[in-house]
């Protein structure tokens, strides 16, 4: 492993609320990051509730991490819900100027030496055409780390921004020129969406599914969840699932083991050194 020295712009802020007047960020502090071995399954689902956002990922080699959105006069602040939106604490701070220091330092990749995409996705709270403006205008000036789609071609960048939530699926096919790609729903599986535009194809489990790890897994349903995969790889979508078991034991291990086995690209977790304790022995 490799220690990197970033700057996180990640502060510790008073309780603010929207009609608050702004508090002031704390200076910014070094932080060390030991980059993990990377996981390509790995995904952190809130990755802003850990106590380093980004950074307790990176450690743990996840190669996808899962930020909420709300655009506040103008910002976008990064929190589960509107009332514990903080001022400053934004997706550029906590994603993408660390992100951008990282990929600066490691030449054009997340990871040393890594040749894989790194996901930031991107969660629409609030609502959902001027939160995507106004993402599309911050991954703007981050371009230079970007996945970017440009008159009918893409081109691949050491961060790919995915964007899910309130999600304008109109505006985004129209754009000629976006940074921003759509995350599907099951719905969208047979679609006929072109890649270029929904790489990744995002369900809650519970919807599809109703085992929960205890026992086998129905045999009609591990099949229904390998068709499922092998349409969305034949159409050139990843694949991710939430609402998955998170409690460390038995029925968790086993149905990510039924989610490795089917070839599902991100597997979805709170748990991070559970999860990367988990692929390491995979």
């Amino acid at each position: 492993m490799k220690l990197l020295h970033l700057t996180a712009v990640c502060a510790t802020l008073a309780a603010f609320t929207i009609s608050a007047a702004p508090v002031a960020a704390a200076p910014a502090q070094p932080t060390d990051v030991v980059l993990g071995e990377p996981q390509a399954a790995a995904h952190a689902h809130n990755d802003y509730e850990h106590d380093r956002p980004l950074f307790d990922a990176l450690e743990q080699g996840f190669t996808s991490v899962e930020a909420d959105v709300w655009l506040v006069d103008g910002e976008l602040l990064v929190a589960h819900d509107l009332e514990d939106v903080q001022p400053g604490v934004t997706l550029e701070s906590l994603y993408l100027d660390p992100l951008a220091d990282l990929v600066k330092g490691q030449g054009r990749s997340v990871y040393p030496g890594w040749d894989g995409e790194f996901q930031l996705l991107i969660d629409i709270k609030s609502e959902g055409e001027a939160t995507y403006a106004a993402i599309e205008e911050e991954l703007a000036e981050h371009r230079s780390i970007l996945t970017r789609y440009s008159h009918g071609s893409t081109k691949q960048g050491p961060v790919t921004a995915v964007i899910s939530g309130n999600r304008p699926l109109a505006t985004m096919e129209a754009a000629t020129q976006r940074f921003g790609f759509y995350d599907g729903r099951a719905s969208d599986l047979s679609s006929g969406m072109p890649a270029e535009l929904m790489p990744l194809v995002s369900n809650n489990w519970t919807q599809l599914f109703t085992w929960r790890g205890e026992g086998p897994m129905p045999e009609e349903e591990r099949a229904k969840l390998q068709t499922y995969v092998e349409t969305a790889h034949d159409a050139g979508y990843r694949v991710r699932f939430w609402a998955t078991p998170d409690t460390e034991g038995a029925a968790r291990d086993a149905v990510w083991t039924e989610l490795v086995n089917a070839g599902v690209d991100h597997i979805n977790t709170d748990d991070l050194a559970g999860l990367a304790d988990f692929l390491q022995q995979q």
